[in-house]
């Protein structure tokens, strides 16, 4: 697959792109804002969309052109407003979703948070995250894409482990960064993931198998 990653320049973004860019059964555009971080991919033979979220559907689409999947792993990050978690977890991720549709990409993996799916379980000091997590990943769930949604838990930046907890409704929990965009490439041809949304944490069990048990 010609994957797009959506947050190419966040910390699972940037891991998740190399490792696809050293794929044998896949191949990467990366999208970000800004030029300076598109010549920093460009350096590394990596293909670059600049797009930014906040723009149309449109300038999302055009970016997503030549792709037949889509990685959203976007966020506004924790040194911003609210307004733009509503604009970047939110509004962006359901432009990305209409963007989708418009190019006729049917796969899509969302990138959200562990228990985004239960109103009763969020932070109190995130809820405005993850009401955005929640309407994007049901926008996603209702749409007509291939999709899976990944629920990751507390993100570490240590080395991964390869193996992985994922189910439905894990209620806490924590996991490298890296083994998160290994879920994700191996969700990318993973029938059982499809049309799948779970949470991930750290585990016992090899990533592969691990997805085939969901």
């Amino acid at each position: 697959m010609n994957v797009l990653v959506v947050g190419a320049n966040g910390q699972v973004g940037k891991l998740l792109v190399n490792l696809l860019r050293d794929s044998k059964e896949h191949t990467v555009k990366a999208m970000v804002r800004e030029e300076e971080q598109a010549e920093a991919l460009k350096k590394l033979d990596i293909e670059v969309a600049v797009a930014c979220l906040e723009q149309s559907v449109e300038d999302i689409a055009q970016a997503a052109r030549g792709c037949n999947a889509i990685v959203f792993t976007a966020g506004s990050g924790r040194h911003t407003g609210y307004d733009k978690t509503l604009l970047i977890d939110l509004d962006g991720a359901v432009k990305t979703i209409e963007a989708a549709e418009k190019v006729g990409i049917k796969r899509f993996i969302m990138v959200s948070a562990i228990q985004a799916h239960r109103r009763e379980n969020w932070h109190e000091k995130m809820l405005p995250y993850y009401a955005a997590k929640y309407y994007a990943d049901k926008m996603l769930a209702q749409s007509e894409l291939t999709y899976t949604i990944i629920r990751p838990g507390g993100l570490l930046s240590e080395l991964g482990t390869g193996k992985i907890t994922a189910a439905t409704d894990i209620r806490n929990g924590k996991i490298p960064r890296e083994d998160v965009a290994r879920t994700i490439i191996h969700s990318l041809t993973e029938e059982n993931t499809y049309y799948q949304s779970f949470d991930l944490i750290s585990g016992e069990v090899p990533i592969e198998k691990a997805l085939t048990l969901l």
